[in-house]
Order: C-alpha cells, then structure tokens, then sequence
C-alpha cells in the first residue's frame, strides 16, 4: 500500500482537486506549500503556519543535515515535533541547493562544501534517503540532478541519465513504510526529454511525482510545454509536484495542466523586501506614494494583516528596518496565495476554472 492515496472529489479539464491522504495526515489539493528551509519561515513560527491554515511546510535536507544534523532533529521526534508544528512536512532531497553551490559531480551521488564552514560533504542517492528518513518528514524527496536554464543538451541529458539511475538507487534504499517517496522529472524545456523522463521515473512506481529544473530561468511559454510534456506520462492516481514555483500565473496554468501542489520562497521573500501580492498584482509598498495611505494592501484580502493594518503602516515599518514589516508582509503573502489556491479547488468543483484563470492571467499574465 503506498503511503500516499489520492481521493479526486472533482475534476475539470485536465484540474482536479480533492484530499490526499498520507500515513499522517491529509491535504487538500491543488495546494500551496510554504517553505521553512532551516526548519521555520522567516519570521514565522508554526503558529502562523497553523493560523493561516498551511497543511504542508517544506524543510530542506542540505541546511538541515549541516545544522543541527539529521540525527538531532531524529532525537527529537522529527522535524514536524522539532520545529512544533502539527501538521505535515515535506522535504526536499537538498538536490537544487547542492548544485547552486557547483559541486563535483559524479555518476555515484555529489561533493559539496558547507555553506556554514566550507567542510567538506557527500551525497548519494542512499544518503538522501536515509537522511530524510531521520528528518521524519511525512514526503521526501529523491536526490536529483537540477542542471541550470539554458543549459546545452548534453547537460540536459546527462542530468536526466543521472536524476534517472540515482531514481532506482533511491527507491532501493527507501524503507520506510510511513514515509512516502516522490521521484522527480527532469529534462529542461525539452518536450521529447520531459516526456522520457516522465515515463522512466513513473516505471519504478513511486508514491508521487515531483517536477524539477523549472522556473530556473526559462519563460512561462517555454516552461509550459516542458510541463504538459512530463504530466502527459505520470499516473493519474498520484500526486504531481510541481517544485520551486509559486507566481499566481504559473500556478493556475499548471493547475489547469493537473499540477496537485507546489512550493516557493517567493511569497516569503518579496513579503521581507517590501513586495506584497494582491487581487490588483504586485504593491511595492516602499514607494513613497503609500506614506499616508490609509487603506489595506488588498481591499479584497481577508488577512488579519489587511483586516487590522494599513499601507502607510506597513511602509514605515520597513523604512526603517522593523523586522516586524516583513514579518507581517510575509503572512499576507503566503495567506493570500493559500486562499488563491482555495479559489482554485472551488473553481475546479464548481466547473468554473477557466473564468478563474482568465481573471488571474488578465492581472499576473506579464509578472503582476
């Protein structure tokens, strides 16, 4: 029994929304994953997660096996009891983060210094899995091969050999039963590279299917084909993760391409730099024109943020450096985009999505 079940209450067009069920919990689906890298959001605690109504926080494995190591966080019950948090976890195989740093890479796994310390590191396809198995989080994720955009072919198609054969290893190494085991996809923007490397990660049958090496710096309009091609081969009865990007126009074209959930540092970022995303697009409430403005950062978002707080506010708080700014700029953020993803299960229930996308597109279709 695979520790993942789908339950598709509705669906519309290629959309579908209903419940996943794990060993440990469930969610509702299309969804939106917040991303606590060292174990929480910035200037979050989980009781905002739990507040704003998140079901899934990411971790991730390369930050948190150098600090405070796999075995700490394992001492304590796992990340979800480390970090207080009573809901589900996700972690990422610390794949993305490992190759930013150029690493050495070989057929066997990868060599890596700490971003702490400079010490030297090495991960496996074995080593990820037996990692995240001490992080405990309810989803991890297989070690991969994310080649940067645009890369030649060749880099392309060695990052889908490796992701490919580092995929079996994993799957051999994961024991387990309560812990599900998502394969990744990779391939660039190449269709016919998406769509192989879709039907090889489906061949050895893992518990869901995350979707990497997008929104790395390729367009939407190059990005979306690579999408369609890879979800084209993936099982119905799985979820479909599409890694690393949460801009609202992404996220209703993949939705509409039958995406089941993502995760992004967006939100959370531009919410600490002063950037706020709203039903108008983006507010730079730095600019000098929200001094004395006395109206919310969305008239239409139900947010205790805009429900109790103004733009003049707001803006004063991050000119002069008050952590409390991006604090609340960054649960603005991550709840209107939790309750864009709510809009889009409804819209999927009620037959309605593509006037939900039109409308989002019209807004974000050029970056908001």
């Amino acid at each position: 029994m695979h520790p993942v079940i789908l339950d598709i209450t509705a669906t519309d067009g290629s959309a579908r929304t209903g419940v996943a069920h794990t060993a440990n919990g469930s969610y509702e689906f299309p969804c939106f994953m917040p991303v606590g890298t060292r174990g929480a959001i910035k200037y979050l605690s989980a009781a905002d997660y739990e507040r704003l109504g998140a079901r899934i926080v990411l971790g991730n494995t390369y930050h948190l096996m150098l600090r405070p190591g796999a075995d700490v966080v394992a001492r304590f019950g796992g990340l979800g009891r480390f970090a207080g948090w009573n809901g589900l976890t996700l972690t990422d195989s610390g794949g993305f983060q490992v190759f930013s740093l150029e690493p050495k890479v070989d057929d066997d796994g990868v060599t890596f210094a700490s971003t702490y310390d400079g010490s030297k590191h090495r991960f496996t396809p074995e080593s990820a899995v037996s990692t995240q198995e001490l992080l405990g989080a309810d989803i991890q994720m297989v070690l991969d091969v994310c080649p940067p955009l645009p890369s030649p072919e060749s880099v392309i198609r060695l990052a889908v050999e490796r992701t490919s054969a580092w995929a079996t290893r994993a799957r051999v190494a994961h024991r387990r039963p309560d812990q599900a085991l998502f394969g990744i996809v990779q391939g660039g923007i190449s269709p016919v590279m998406r769509a192989e490397s879709a039907r090889r990660t489906t061949e050895l049958d893992f518990d869901g299917y995350g979707i990497g090496g997008l929104s790395v710096g390729e367009t939407r309009a190059e990005m979306l084909p690579a999408l369609a091609a890879a979800l084209e081969h993936l099982p119905s009865h799985r979820p479909r993760y599409l890694m690393g990007v949460g801009d609202p126009a992404s996220l209703v074209e993949a939705v509409s391409l039958g995406v089941d959930q993502f995760d992004c540092v967006m939100q959370t970022r531009l919410g600490r730099h002063g950037t706020a995303l709203t039903s108008l697009g983006k507010v730079h409430i730095k600019n000098a024109k929200n001094a004395l403005d006395d109206a919310p950062l969305d008239p239409d978002c139900r947010c205790e943020v805009c429900q109790r707080h103004t733009r003049g506010y707001l803006r004063h708080l991050l000119q002069v450096n008050e952590p409390t700014g991006s604090r609340l700029m960054s649960l603005h953020n991550l709840a209107w985009t939790l309750d864009l993803m709510a809009r889009m299960r409804s819209a999927i229930a009620a037959g309605t999505l593509p006037d939900l996308r039109r409308e989002i597109l019209a807004v974000w279709g050029d970056g908001g």
